[in-house]
């Protein structure tokens, strides 16, 4: 039993720190092909990790990954492919900041300005994630495609909404436009950090809060358990009389909820408007995160930590001489690396359990031989 547990731990750990050497050794190549000295780079990354501003960054970028890969981890659970999060996330930040820029919402207390805020950002996510589920438990068109033509719809609905006439403000002395800034009432304060002008999101806690309870519900609870099961095989659930139909809406319905947080640490941490310069592709990136995490809570914290910092460090990196785009090779090898890895780690094992089935069956035989 003993030697068993050391080898699944080693079996756990070979994949991801095999898929990060990997990548070290591919952008080690190509920085030497390009002319860059790998150890330079290395250097000026470890340079930037020590400072406090880089680790707040990197911080608050993780808070953002980490909510969309959480957002897209509950639909990878039951085999669905939620690509929207990206348009969810979006949608919902514009009509929540709208809502919490309005003039009544200063009447408010705060805490309850606060609290409408998030829970129209997760009602809209819910929402635009509801409507691809519905196609797909009523027409059966695939959620990748409904998701991806939804992620169009939410960037012209923004864009069209996002608009002097409608829903949005020109910002005095610039020619950016978004909605009306949100009054101190409605903000969440940051936590400083010494050595730092940049404060760490306040909202860093909802983000363990969502992290805690992904966990939760899926480890501990009955309904964890049914979406699951749904997702290893729709036949054995439906013998054991769970509705695929209806737990396909609820995860559809879990992870647009989720995706709708994702942009509210930033909306009420530290930007207070939704503008045209609000970050986009933060759905893609927790695809990224939540595959290297493999789905797990604490698998996807250090996934977005990684990610995180290296983005980050790409200024660094720029500044140095180094050509930034080599985080976007690493990024992307990573994950390429992380795939792989994880397949044949698979394999492995398959092969490991096989073997030790024969071994048992092959001493059984023996013993039954001998008692004859």
């Amino acid at each position: 039993m003993r030697n068993l547990t050391a080898r699944s731990v080693l079996l756990g750990l070979a994949a991801p720190l095999g898929a990060l050497v990997f990548a070290a050794l591919v952008c080690g190549i190509i920085l030497a092909a390009t002319g860059n000295s790998p150890i330079d780079t290395v250097d000026a990354m470890a340079t930037a990790a020590q400072r406090p501003r880089t680790l707040v960054n990197s911080l608050n970028s993780a808070t953002v990954y980490y909510l969309a890969a959480v957002a897209v981890a509950i639909g990878f659970r039951m085999k669905l492919f939620n690509i929207g999060v990206d348009g969810q996330y979006r949608l919902a930040a514009m009509l929540s900041a709208a809502l919490a820029g309005a003039a009544f919402m200063d009447n408010l207390p705060s805490f309850l300005r606060i609290a409408l805020t998030i829970g129209v950002a997760m009602l809209v996510g819910a929402g635009w994630a509801g409507l691809a589920a519905l196609l797909k438990v009523t027409r059966g068109v695939s959620e990748v495609i409904s998701t991806i033509m939804l992620n169009a719809i939410a960037t012209y609905l923004v864009s069209y909404l996002l608009n002097p006439a409608r829903l949005a403000e020109t910002t005095p002395g610039s020619n950016n436009i978004g909605t009306a800034k949100i009054t101190e009432g409605g903000q969440v304060p940051g936590i400083e950090v010494s050595g730092s002008s940049t404060k760490v999101f306040g909202l860093v806690v909802l983000a363990a809060v969502v992290g805690f309870v992904y966990w939760f519900v899926l480890s501990r609870t009955k309904f964890g358990f049914e979406l699951k099961a749904t997702g290893l095989s729709e036949s054995a659930a439906v013998a054991s009389g769970v509705s695929v139909k209806k737990m396909v809406v609820i995860s559809m319905l879990l992870s647009g909820a989720v995706a709708g947080l994702v942009g509210m640490p930033q909306l009420l941490g530290s930007s207070y408007t939704y503008s045209l310069d609000f970050p986009p592709g933060l759905g893609f990136v927790g695809i990224a995160v939540a595959l290297l995490g493999r789905n797990h809570p604490v698998g996807m914290m250090v996934a977005a930590l990684l990610w995180g910092f290296l983005d980050n460090a790409a200024n660094a990196l720029d500044i140095s001489g180094v050509p930034r785009e080599i985080v976007l090779i690493m990024q992307g090898v990573i994950v390429l690396s992380v795939v792989v890895a994880y397949e044949l780690v698979r394999r492995y094992r398959v092969r490991a359990e096989q073997q030790a089935v024969g071994k048992a069956l092959g001493r059984t035989k023996t013993l039954e031989e001998v008692s004859a």
